[in-house]
Parts: structure tokens; C-alpha cells; sequence
């Protein structure tokens, strides 16, 4: 784990790449972001999680590090000792986590929970839409307080690595850690509408097949009887109307996507 500081004093405010060593987004916007070496006006600490998963390019080494917290130090896996490691250190920090998707080329926000920090930093966010889990996935950072998870975009995309550098500014800002406007290209939530709410409910499954097609996009209504997947040619209809959300053909082995409901919105 590579640990920066920026600021004078305990650090209040952190960033975490490389959670998963398959999405090196975070880490080139975490390097970007230490390669400028910003003046902040709140301590903050940037930081790249899992550099062995990185280095190796794989998702993780021996369990997955974004299902493993708070972890344990005396555990038999490489990432269950280092999510105590990284659990220890974000200790008191409202916290970005970065990650990216097989399924979204867009930036949006997740959170356990619709928190009093998630609805004071998520407008401020360029992000398509704010995703609210409700603990739906266990030992993941998010169930952390005070924590938000950005999916940047496509897995592996420069595009991503982008997006994952303009949001950390604007989360910074946002935190107060950096001046706001945070620097030239970060988009003003204030100048866009706002933002829509969606809270995860179920997996949606895979039926056992070789080849898989998804027809609806993310964060758009299926209507109930609406063929929005097929498996072997075979269509996967919608037993109810949803909202797909992480909807794509290969992100998962055994799921689409999960079903969610739109709940809202933040302004």
C-alpha cells in the first residue's frame, strides 16, 4: 500500500485507487494528483490500495480486498491483512474509493447508505447518477462512514482514468480540501440538473448459457415483459418494471446486473 500526504496535520480527507488491481484508474489519478502536488487547504491523504494486485494486473491475489473489510491482521490472505491495513489508515477520513465498470462509460457515485455526507458531497460530483446499496454486498469499503465509491468508466479506458482525476478534484473541493472551482474542466453540479437517486434491490441471474447480449442500458426503465437480455439467442425478459443499474454481458459470471428503483434526487 503507497501512502501520500498533502496538507500539514492529521489527515481528514482521503482518496483510495487500486482497490481492485484490474481497474488502474484510481491509481493513475491518485499519481496524477501527486505529480501536481496541489496546495490543500484540509490534510489529505492519497492512496493506492492493492500495488501487488496492480503490478500483477489482476483483480486481486488471493480474495477480493473490496468484499474483505474491516479485514484482519492475523488473516491467511494478502488482502484481508491489508484491508485492516487501509481500514486503519482511513480511520476519521471522509473517503473517496475509485473504481470502474464493464458496463458504464460514465461517472456515477455509490453509497450504502443516503448519509449526511453523501448528500452534501454527491451533488458536487460530475456524475450521471448517485447508486444507494443498502449493504446489498458485505465488506465492501462503502459500509465504512463517511465513504463514497465512484465507478469512473470503462474498465482499463483512458477515458476512465480521466473521469476518475476530475471527480477526485471536485470530491476534494467538494470536502473543502481544495478551493473551489477545483481547477478548469471540473463540472459545477450547480450549472447541471440533478442528479437521480437509484437503490439497489436484487441480482438479476444469468441462465446457464455460452453467449450473453444485453439489449436496455443503465439507469434507463424496463418495462415489465420487455426483452432486455438474451442467453444463447434465448431472450431474458423483465418480470416487473426496474431500473438496470452495473447491467452488462460479461461484468459478472453469474448475474446481468442488479434491479433498482429510482428513488429521487439530489440538487
Amino acid at each position: 500500500m503507497k501512502i501520500h500526504e498533502l496538507g500539514e496535520g492529521p489527515a481528514e480527507v482521503a482518496v483510495v485507487g487500486a482497490i481492485h488491481g484490474d481497474e488502474p484508474c484510481g491509481a493513475r489519478a491518485v499519481e496524477r494528483l501527486i505529480g501536481e502536488s496541489p496546495a490543500v487547504e484540509r490534510a489529505v491523504k492519497l492512496i493506492v490500495a492493492n500495488e501487488e494486485a496492480l503490478a500483477a494486473g489482476e483483480r486481486y491475489l488471493e480474495a477480493d480486498l473490496n468484499r474483505s473489510f474491516p479485514g484482519d491482521p492475523d488473516a491467511d490472505t494478502h488482502e484481508e491483512r491489508l484491508a485492516h491495513r487501509l481500514h486503519a489508515e482511513l480511520a476519521g477520513c471522509t473517503t473517496l474509493a475509485i473504481h470502474s465498470t464493464q458496463s458504464y462509460a460514465e461517472p456515477f457515485a455509490v453509497v450504502d447508505s443516503m448519509d449526511e455526507v453523501a448528500r452534501a458531497v454527491a451533488p458536487h460530483l460530475p456524475v450521471d447518477a448517485v447508486v444507494q446499496t443498502d449493504a446489498i454486498t458485505e465488506g465492501r469499503l462503502i459500509e465504512q462512514p463517511h465513504t463514497l465509491e465512484i465507478e469512473a468508466g470503462l474498465q482499463g479506458s483512458t477515458e476512465a482514468a480521466d473521469n476518475a482525476y476530475w471527480v477526485t478534484r471536485a470530491f476534494l473541493a467538494a470536502t473543502g480540501a481544495l478551493a473551489a472551482p477545483a481547477a478548469d474542466g471540473v463540472v459545477d453540479a450547480g450549472g447541471r440538473e440533478a442528479v437521480p437517486v437509484f437503490r439497489l434491490h436484487e441480482r438479476i441471474p444469468k441462465p446457464a448459457a455460452t453467449e450473453y447480449e444485453v439489449f436496455a442500458h443503465n439507469f434507463e426503465r424496463v418495462e415489465a415483459g420487455e426483452r432486455f437480455a438474451t442467453a444463447d439467442g434465448e431472450p431474458v425478459r423483465a418480470e416487473a418494471d426496474f431500473y438496470p443499474v452495473l447491467l452488462s454481458a460479461e461484468g459478472y459470471r453469474d448475474q446481468f446486473g442488479y434491479v433498482a428503483e429510482r428513488v429521487g434526487v439530489l440538487e
